[in-house]
């Protein structure tokens, strides 16, 4: 058996192994690791002499290891395995042993994983000597250790392994576990834990000389095991004065790298999780003094690794985390303390004491060339601002040691802003570094705001004297300033309006706000005429646009140096650096937006300094550029490219139809800019009609300008009081030539989805701008629009548009509605009816049901019921009260279910006539009701009984209905609306078909139904809610 087992791990792990074999292999080892005597071969594999290979041990003691994690042995068989295990450690780790004899440190770690494994099990009874086990390997007894370097480095491994079972606090556990891992915590405590404190100080003191990497694995120990074991088994002399000695001395670090630098920054490790034990504040407060924090800080932060070699490649990162988690951890504790309420006078003050002396050690390792060192000191500089900020809240501002300390932490956080001497900008390869830094400007952000709220107007004289000093030695030609000084200058200029304008705005009253305010808008006027749109760098280029268009409001009380600002403009679109060029169209647009009405007369200037911008060359997509794009910011593919462009034809729109251009001149820029979108159509469409993909694309490209640049030309919404006045009749008549251009190619080219694509998004921007004109080439639109070959997706997108069709022009569409609802809703009807093919067709086709759902219930709601009953559509009628029966009832899509119910529930109140009173209705005296139901549709009465109270029913009756569901519920809820709304337009004739026919079917005793029937007539809209859920969870045998 020992020679089948040792084979097939040979051949599973041996990557020349044929495939077959290698297959058979791994299936006899997976039912090895499930047969319950497989241990036994396997202790035997891994502890015969001669050895097998090391991965047939590894996996021998992989079967072990889970032998016995799945609790597949007895206690006998557990305590064989132990003891077999003891007596090869000692044979092959004990001093004597030959050094040929030692496993490899993988195998060593997995050996200490299984005895971890044991330990678990076996710890509490039969093998309490499992520490002294070890020790007893490394030393002759167990008050020393002796020189045996690989008993001993066994021994610490198992510490280490130990502490990662029991009491690694970021591997999450069951209940169970976390019981049993704190019984044997504080059977460590109470039995071994003295011994092993000793092994550590017998190392510390004696093994620094004899060999590194087991003081190394110590440090590591003590560093691990202090969270939970009393701290003055480690805060004494015989451990605390050899770490001091460790850490405190500044030549161990000169040397990057070395074992002594090594063991430096272990050492420092170490004194990081020392201070970051829980203890009582003063407690807290003696031991870092105890343990000369500053004292060693001080001393590392001075070493030629931290000093000397700051700025070189010597530099040693390692020691400086090292440090820099030290000194957050401790100030940490230190802030802690200060915030606490129950801290006694002479406690605060050495805590206070203690904060000035480490807040510069602090800003040494925030303000650190490397970012790495900053992040890493960034939670305590959050909560000692936070601190502050509690103190300013609460007494008005800080005492003057605190305030002293103002300064300096808001210039550094501002310092930190600034890209690095070592930095580029827009390079592909930098991308990763890119993001990185706009991460930690983020965080800085955040420190920024939190300072902001302890001293405003120190920040805002701070932060203003960075820009001013930037722009004044722009200005003054320094040559000494770069782009990242200016950078910083306009980063900090853009950030500054959260204090600028925080109060509503620039201005009150055409004054400044605020003083934030006063001295932002200084900003802007030195911004502006130093020329500093005129730097060459794109970062540059691209925050001068940024700010202008977020400080828009700005140039509505400084509107003559908008046209500057326009001619920067004009420069930035044309750009030759592509980031730059793309991004100022979208702000161009932006910019052009807000001002459009204090533009004055330069709109032909601008319109002519652009046009050339307005012609395109559609390219098709790469079949790669997916895979390219690293993120949708910096997305240069020809179709983000365009996508961007568009943003120039919706900001010529606003340009020329701006409130100062006569009504001519704005008819005469859209001519100027529309005839060579028709011309380009024309040339396209038979070549695109013959099959010429990038002439279709050309075509999307114009149908797409087309509705971009309507959507500039007019604001205006239907039906909405704040979107401005509707464009002039002439206006209106010159987009009705687009819309019929659009037309054409769509009807020539619907077959395809980027036409009909196209001639969707400009169709919604055209209804703004045609106004009720649309409606009258609706039929074409539609018949476009919805072809045969439109995805589900289409339709629900096109249906959502029809809702604001309908919505806007409730007054006017109601005999273009009527004529057209049949073929449109036929359509519909056509994709809901197409069978689903996967994910995203069944998650389209429930989009389909919500938007047809939807617009039934905004041509109800709009006054336009009659339209379903006409003589044209009735035909169609019966189908949509189908639909809605089918949908009703479906238990597995509950939302669309209460979607369909909400529109029978509105039918019945738009078509059931006059409230009717029942016989258990309450008497109102102030609106007398009907006795008799007298609907508005003829024979409805009767029609809401047969067909509409039954849906009621059986949504309810389905096998699969979760009362429970919250979104159940809802349609719970709905199903109150419709049975109370049925009973007020029929009243006891409702009652009567519950007793008689409905309820009896469903077998509810007299008694039961009589309290349903009192129920739904009694009881209010709410109460009675809550009365069916109730019902239904009794009938259901729920709660």
């Amino acid at each position: 058996m020992d020679a089948q087992v040792e084979n097939a791990i040979e051949i599973a792990y041996d990557p020349y192994s044929a495939g077959n074999l290698k297959s058979q292999a791994f299936q006899f080892i997976s039912q090895l690791r499930e047969d319950h005597t497989s241990w036994q071969v396997c202790l035997s594999l891994f502890t015969r002499s001669p050895r097998a290979s090391e991965i047939v041990r590894h996996v021998s003691l992989e079967v072990i290891n889970n032998a016995v994690q799945a609790n597949r042995l007895d206690r006998q068989e557990l305590v064989y395995i132990k003891d077999t295990l003891v007596q090869y450690w000692r044979e092959n780790y004990s001093g004597a042993a030959p050094n040929d004899t030692l496993d490899t440190s993988y195998l060593q770690n997995k050996l200490v994983q299984t005895a971890t494994c044991l330990f678990i099990c076996l710890y509490t009874t039969e093998w309490s000597s499992f520490f002294d086990d070890f020790r007893l390997t490394a030393a002759n007894d167990i008050t020393s250790m002796g020189t045996n370097v690989a008993g001993t480095m066994l021994f610490l491994r198992a510490l280490n392994t130990v502490h990662d079972e029991i009491a690694d606090s970021l591997v999450s556990r069951s209940p169970e576990e976390l019981k049993r891992n704190n019984e044997l915590k504080d059977l460590i405590r109470s039995r071994d834990i003295g011994n092993i404190a000793s092994s550590w100080q017998a190392i510390l003191s004696n093994w620094r000389q004899i060999d590194s990497e087991v003081v190394e694995i110590c440090l590591r120990n003590i560093s691990r095991w202090v969270s939970w074991i009393d701290i003055s088994l480690i805060v004494n002399e015989r451990i605390i004065n050899p770490l001091l000695e460790i850490a405190g001395q500044p030549e161990n670090a000169s040397a990057k790298g070395s074992e002594a630098a090594v063991q430096n920054f272990n050492a420092v490790d170490t004194f990081s999780e020392i201070v970051a034990k829980k203890m009582r504040p003063q407690d807290k407060l003696q031991m870092i003094n105890v343990l000369s924090i500053d004292m060693i800080v001080q001393k590392l932060i001075a070493s030629p690794a931290l000093s000397e070699l700051r700025s070189t490649s010597q530099y040693d990162i390692d020691l400086a985390e090292s440090v820099a988690k030290l000194v957050n951890n401790t100030v940490f504790d230190i802030v802690k303390i200060l915030d606490a309420d129950d801290v006694d006078t002479e406690t605060r003050a050495k805590a206070d004491e203690m904060l000035q002396a480490f807040i510069p050690h602090l800003l040494r390792f925030f303000s650190d060339q490397f970012d790495e060192l900053c992040s890493m000191v960034i939670p305590s500089l959050t909560d000692l601002l936070t601190f502050y900020r509690k103190i300013v809240k609460n007494r008005g501002s800080l005492p003057q040691h605190h305030a002293a300390m103002m300064p300096p932490i808001i210039s550094a956080i501002i310092a930190k802003m600034k890209y690095d001497e070592t930095s580029t900008w827009g390079e592909e390869d930098q991308e990763t570094d890119e993001a990185e830094f706009q991460d930690l400007r983020k965080k800085l952000h955040v420190l920024q705001q939190t300072a902001a709220t302890i001293d405003e107007t120190l920040c805002i004289d701070i932060f203003g004297n960075i820009v001013r000093d930037a722009f004044a030695r722009y200005r003054n030609r320094d040559s000494q300033i770069t782009w990242r000084d200016l950078d910083l200058a306009l980063h900090e200029m853009y950030l500054f309006g959260e204090l600028a304008v925080k109060n509503g705005g620039l201005y009150q009253k055409h004054k400044p706000s605020s003083l934030a305010s006063e001295r932002l808008i200084e900003m802007m006027v030195n911004m502006i005429e130093s020329e500093l749109a005129s730097y060459p760098h794109p970062a540059i280029q691209l925050q001068y646009m940024e700010i202008c268009v977020r400080y828009c409001s700005f140039f509505e009380h400084h509107t003559h140096l908008i046209p500057h600002t326009l001619e920067s403009f004009v420069r930035f679109v044309h750009s030759d650096h592509i980031k730059v060029r793309t991004r100022s169209w979208y702000l161009f647009h932006r910019y052009i937006r807000h001002l459009r009405a204090q533009l004055g007369n330069v709109s032909e200037t601008i319109i002519n300094a652009i046009k050339d911008l307005l012609s395109f060359y559609a390219e098709l997509p790469q079949e790669s550029a997916d895979d390219d794009m690293s993120s949708e910011e910096n997305d240069q593919s020809a179709d983000a490219v365009f996508t961007s462009r568009l943003y120039l034809f919706e900001a010529v729109g606003c340009i020329a139809s701006a409130p100062s251009v006569p009504v001519q001149r704005k008819v005469l820029y859209a001519q100027l800019v529309m005839s060579p979108l028709f011309t380009d159509i024309e040339q396209h469409i038979e070549p695109a009609k013959a099959g010429d993909q990038r002439a279709v694309l050309q075509v999307h490209h114009d149908i797409m300008a087309l509705g971009t640049l309507a959507r500039g030309y007019s604001d205006w919404n239907p039906n909405v009081a704040s979107s401005g006045p509707p464009p002039a009749p002439e206006v209106s008549q010159e987009f009705l030539k687009a819309a019929e251009a659009i037309l054409l190619a769509l009807e020539t080219l619907k077959s395809s989805m980027d036409a009909r694509s196209a001639a969707r998004f400009a169709f919604s921007r055209l209804i703004g701008v045609l106004g009720a004109r649309v409606l009258e080439q609706l039929p074409r639109w539609i018949d476009g629009i919805l072809a045969q070959s439109s995805t589900k997706d289409e339709i629900a997108t096109f249906l959502r548009l029809l809702d604001q069709v309908v919505f806007g022009f409730k007054t006017e569409i109601y005999a273009i509605l009527d004529s057209l609802l049949t073929p449109l809703l036929q359509r519909v009807f056509a994709g809901l009816a197409e069978p689903t093919t996967g994910t995203d067709d069944e998650i389209q086709l429930v989009e389909l049901k919500r938007e047809y759902l939807n617009f039934l219930l905004i041509v109800l709601h709009n006054d336009l019921a009659a339209v379903f009953i006409s003589s044209t559509n009735q035909p169609i009628f019966d189908t949509i009260i189908t639909t809605l029966e089918h949908f009703s009832r479906d238990s597995n899509d509950y939302s669309t279910a209460r979607l369909a119910l909400s529109v029978v529930d509105r039918m019945c109140l738009t078509w059931g006539g006059p409230d009717v009173s029942s016989s258990y209705s309450k008497p109102n005296t102030t609106q007398p009701k009907a006795t008799v139901s007298s609907p508005n549709l003829p024979g409805f009465d009767n029609f809401m009984l047969s067909r509409f109270s039954p849906l009621t029913w059986a949504l309810l009756s389905s096998p699969s209905f979760n009362a429970k569901d919250p979104q159940a519920r809802q349609v719970l809820g709905e199903i109150a609306n419709l049975q109370q709304n049925i009973l007020v337009k029929t009243g006891d004739q409702y009652l009567t078909w519950l007793k008689d026919v409905e309820l009896k079917n469903l077998g509810v005793g007299p008694d039961v139904v009589e309290e349903y029937l009192r129920a739904l007539a009694g009881m209010d809209m709410k109460a009675f809610r809550g009365f069916l859920t109730a019902f239904v969870g009794r009938a259901r045998g729920g709660n």
